[in-house]
């Protein structure tokens, strides 16, 4: 069999597949992350069934995923919400930094890494997995709920930092000076501001561009300024999540409805070859050896992200039930949580990839679970009475 040949049907048995888990998942009640991920598991290097044809596509479309997935998360929000939540959760963010990043620096420390290794590895346990809790969110219905602003004001405070985090790790593991991590810092930030800026004051005219009657012109349009914009973000030192995430942001209520309806299919489809792609970069031997330190490690952090929700959500004054949910929505960790591992694996630091990898693997299908296993229940009062939560 050629290698056309070989590409299409594996990628025609995966797509299959994939749809078979969503089904099993939803006949559960779950979200279908967990199941595609721990699947891919079977796939990949070290696997039971090597993907080998269909790999490089699937790393390619799985950066497109998380794009989709941020771009209609920013769809979400106009610029004056985005910037009411983030004055309003300035110091929830301060929070979520205290509480999620110290863990992994220790845990790193205790493993014999070097400070870098180790900082590299507190940005792993910082950072939750925005494509999973975004898709998470959609999944169970969330989207309008009460504490939600507050999980997505988190959720992009931390995009941001990443802005600041991402030069300087490459600077420490290069051994750079400490001029050289502020200069990319300053242009890491100076991208950000510029694009919110624009985002503010222009998104009227960004919609009248894109607008059109024919929907195929609206795909077109929109998904190829998502991409260029996602790119160029990621070149000058922030990130292509950011960009996608700022391009959504700017476009006007009106159009975002109609961008959100036409984008679906295609989000979802490049959002479960991310998950699968994830799944296929996991070596489940390199992960045992180290999976006792990583479990003490996910059940730490898992409880700190719980309580960074927890925290958010009551500066919104939202009810106890709502707080839980905020808590249990931020425990995953994925995407960003990986590149910081790539990183730190190709300037020198192996030992990093195995714990970062078991880690990610660990949050990103325990999160998506206790999330939905510890979402309160109505309570039915009895007759004449409406259920209560």
């Amino acid at each position: 069999m050629d290698d056309v040949a070989a590409l299409l049907v594996e990628l025609g048995l995966l797509f299959v597949g994939l749809s078979l888990l969503g089904l099993l998942a939803r006949r559960l009640g779950l979200s279908p992350v967990p199941f595609v991920l721990v699947a891919a598991l079977a796939l990949g290097e070290g696997g039971i069934v090597p993907l080998t044809t269909a790999e490089p596509f699937l790393e390619a479309a799985a950066e497109i995923g998380v794009v989709l997935l941020l771009l209609t998360l920013g769809l979400e929000f106009s610029p004056p919400e985005l910037f009411a939540s983030l004055r309003r959760h300035g110091p929830s963010g301060l929070v979520d930094l205290l509480l999620n990043a110290p863990p992994g620096f220790v845990a790193g420390l205790l493993l014999g890494l070097p400070w870098q290794g180790a900082l590299a590895l507190a940005g792993v346990t910082y950072i939750t997995s925005s494509g999973i809790v975004a898709r998470l969110l959609g999944d169970l219905g969330r989207l309008a709920n009460r504490e939600t602003p507050a999980v997505l004001a988190v959720l992009v405070l931390e995009d941001l930092a990443m802005a600041l985090f991402l030069p300087l790790l490459v600077v420490a593991l290069a051994g750079g000076s400490a001029l050289s991590a502020v200069a990319g810092t300053a242009l890491a930030v100076g991208t950000v501001l510029l694009v919110l800026l624009a985002a503010q004051r222009h998104g009227h005219r960004l919609g009248r561009l894109l607008a059109h009657r024919d929907d195929e012109q609206v795909l077109l349009r929109l998904f190829g300024l998502t991409l260029v914009v996602a790119g160029l973000a990621q070149a000058l030192g922030a990130s292509a999540a950011v960009g996608a995430f700022l391009v959504g942001l700017a476009l006007p209520a009106s159009f975002a409805d109609r961008a959100r309806a036409i984008l679906g299919p295609l989000r979802d489809l490049f959002a479960a070859t991310f998950f699968v792609a994830f799944g296929l970069s996991i070596d489940p031997g390199e992960v045992l050896p180290v999976l006792p330190g990583v479990l003490l490690l996910a059940v730490v952090t898992g409880a700190t992200k719980v309580a960074t929700g927890w925290f958010a959500a009551r500066r919104d004054g939202v009810a106890l039930p709502g707080r839980l949910r905020a808590g249990t929505a931020l425990i995953a960790r994925g995407e960003f949580s990986v590149v910081i591992a790539g990183i730190a694996v190709a300037a020198g630091l192996p030992e990093v990839g195995p714990v970062a990898a078991g880690y990610v693997l660990v949050l990103a299908v325990a999160g998506p679970i206790v999330t939905r296993l510890l979402e309160p229940r109505p309570v039915r009062l009895g007759p004449g009475f409406p259920a209560a939560t």
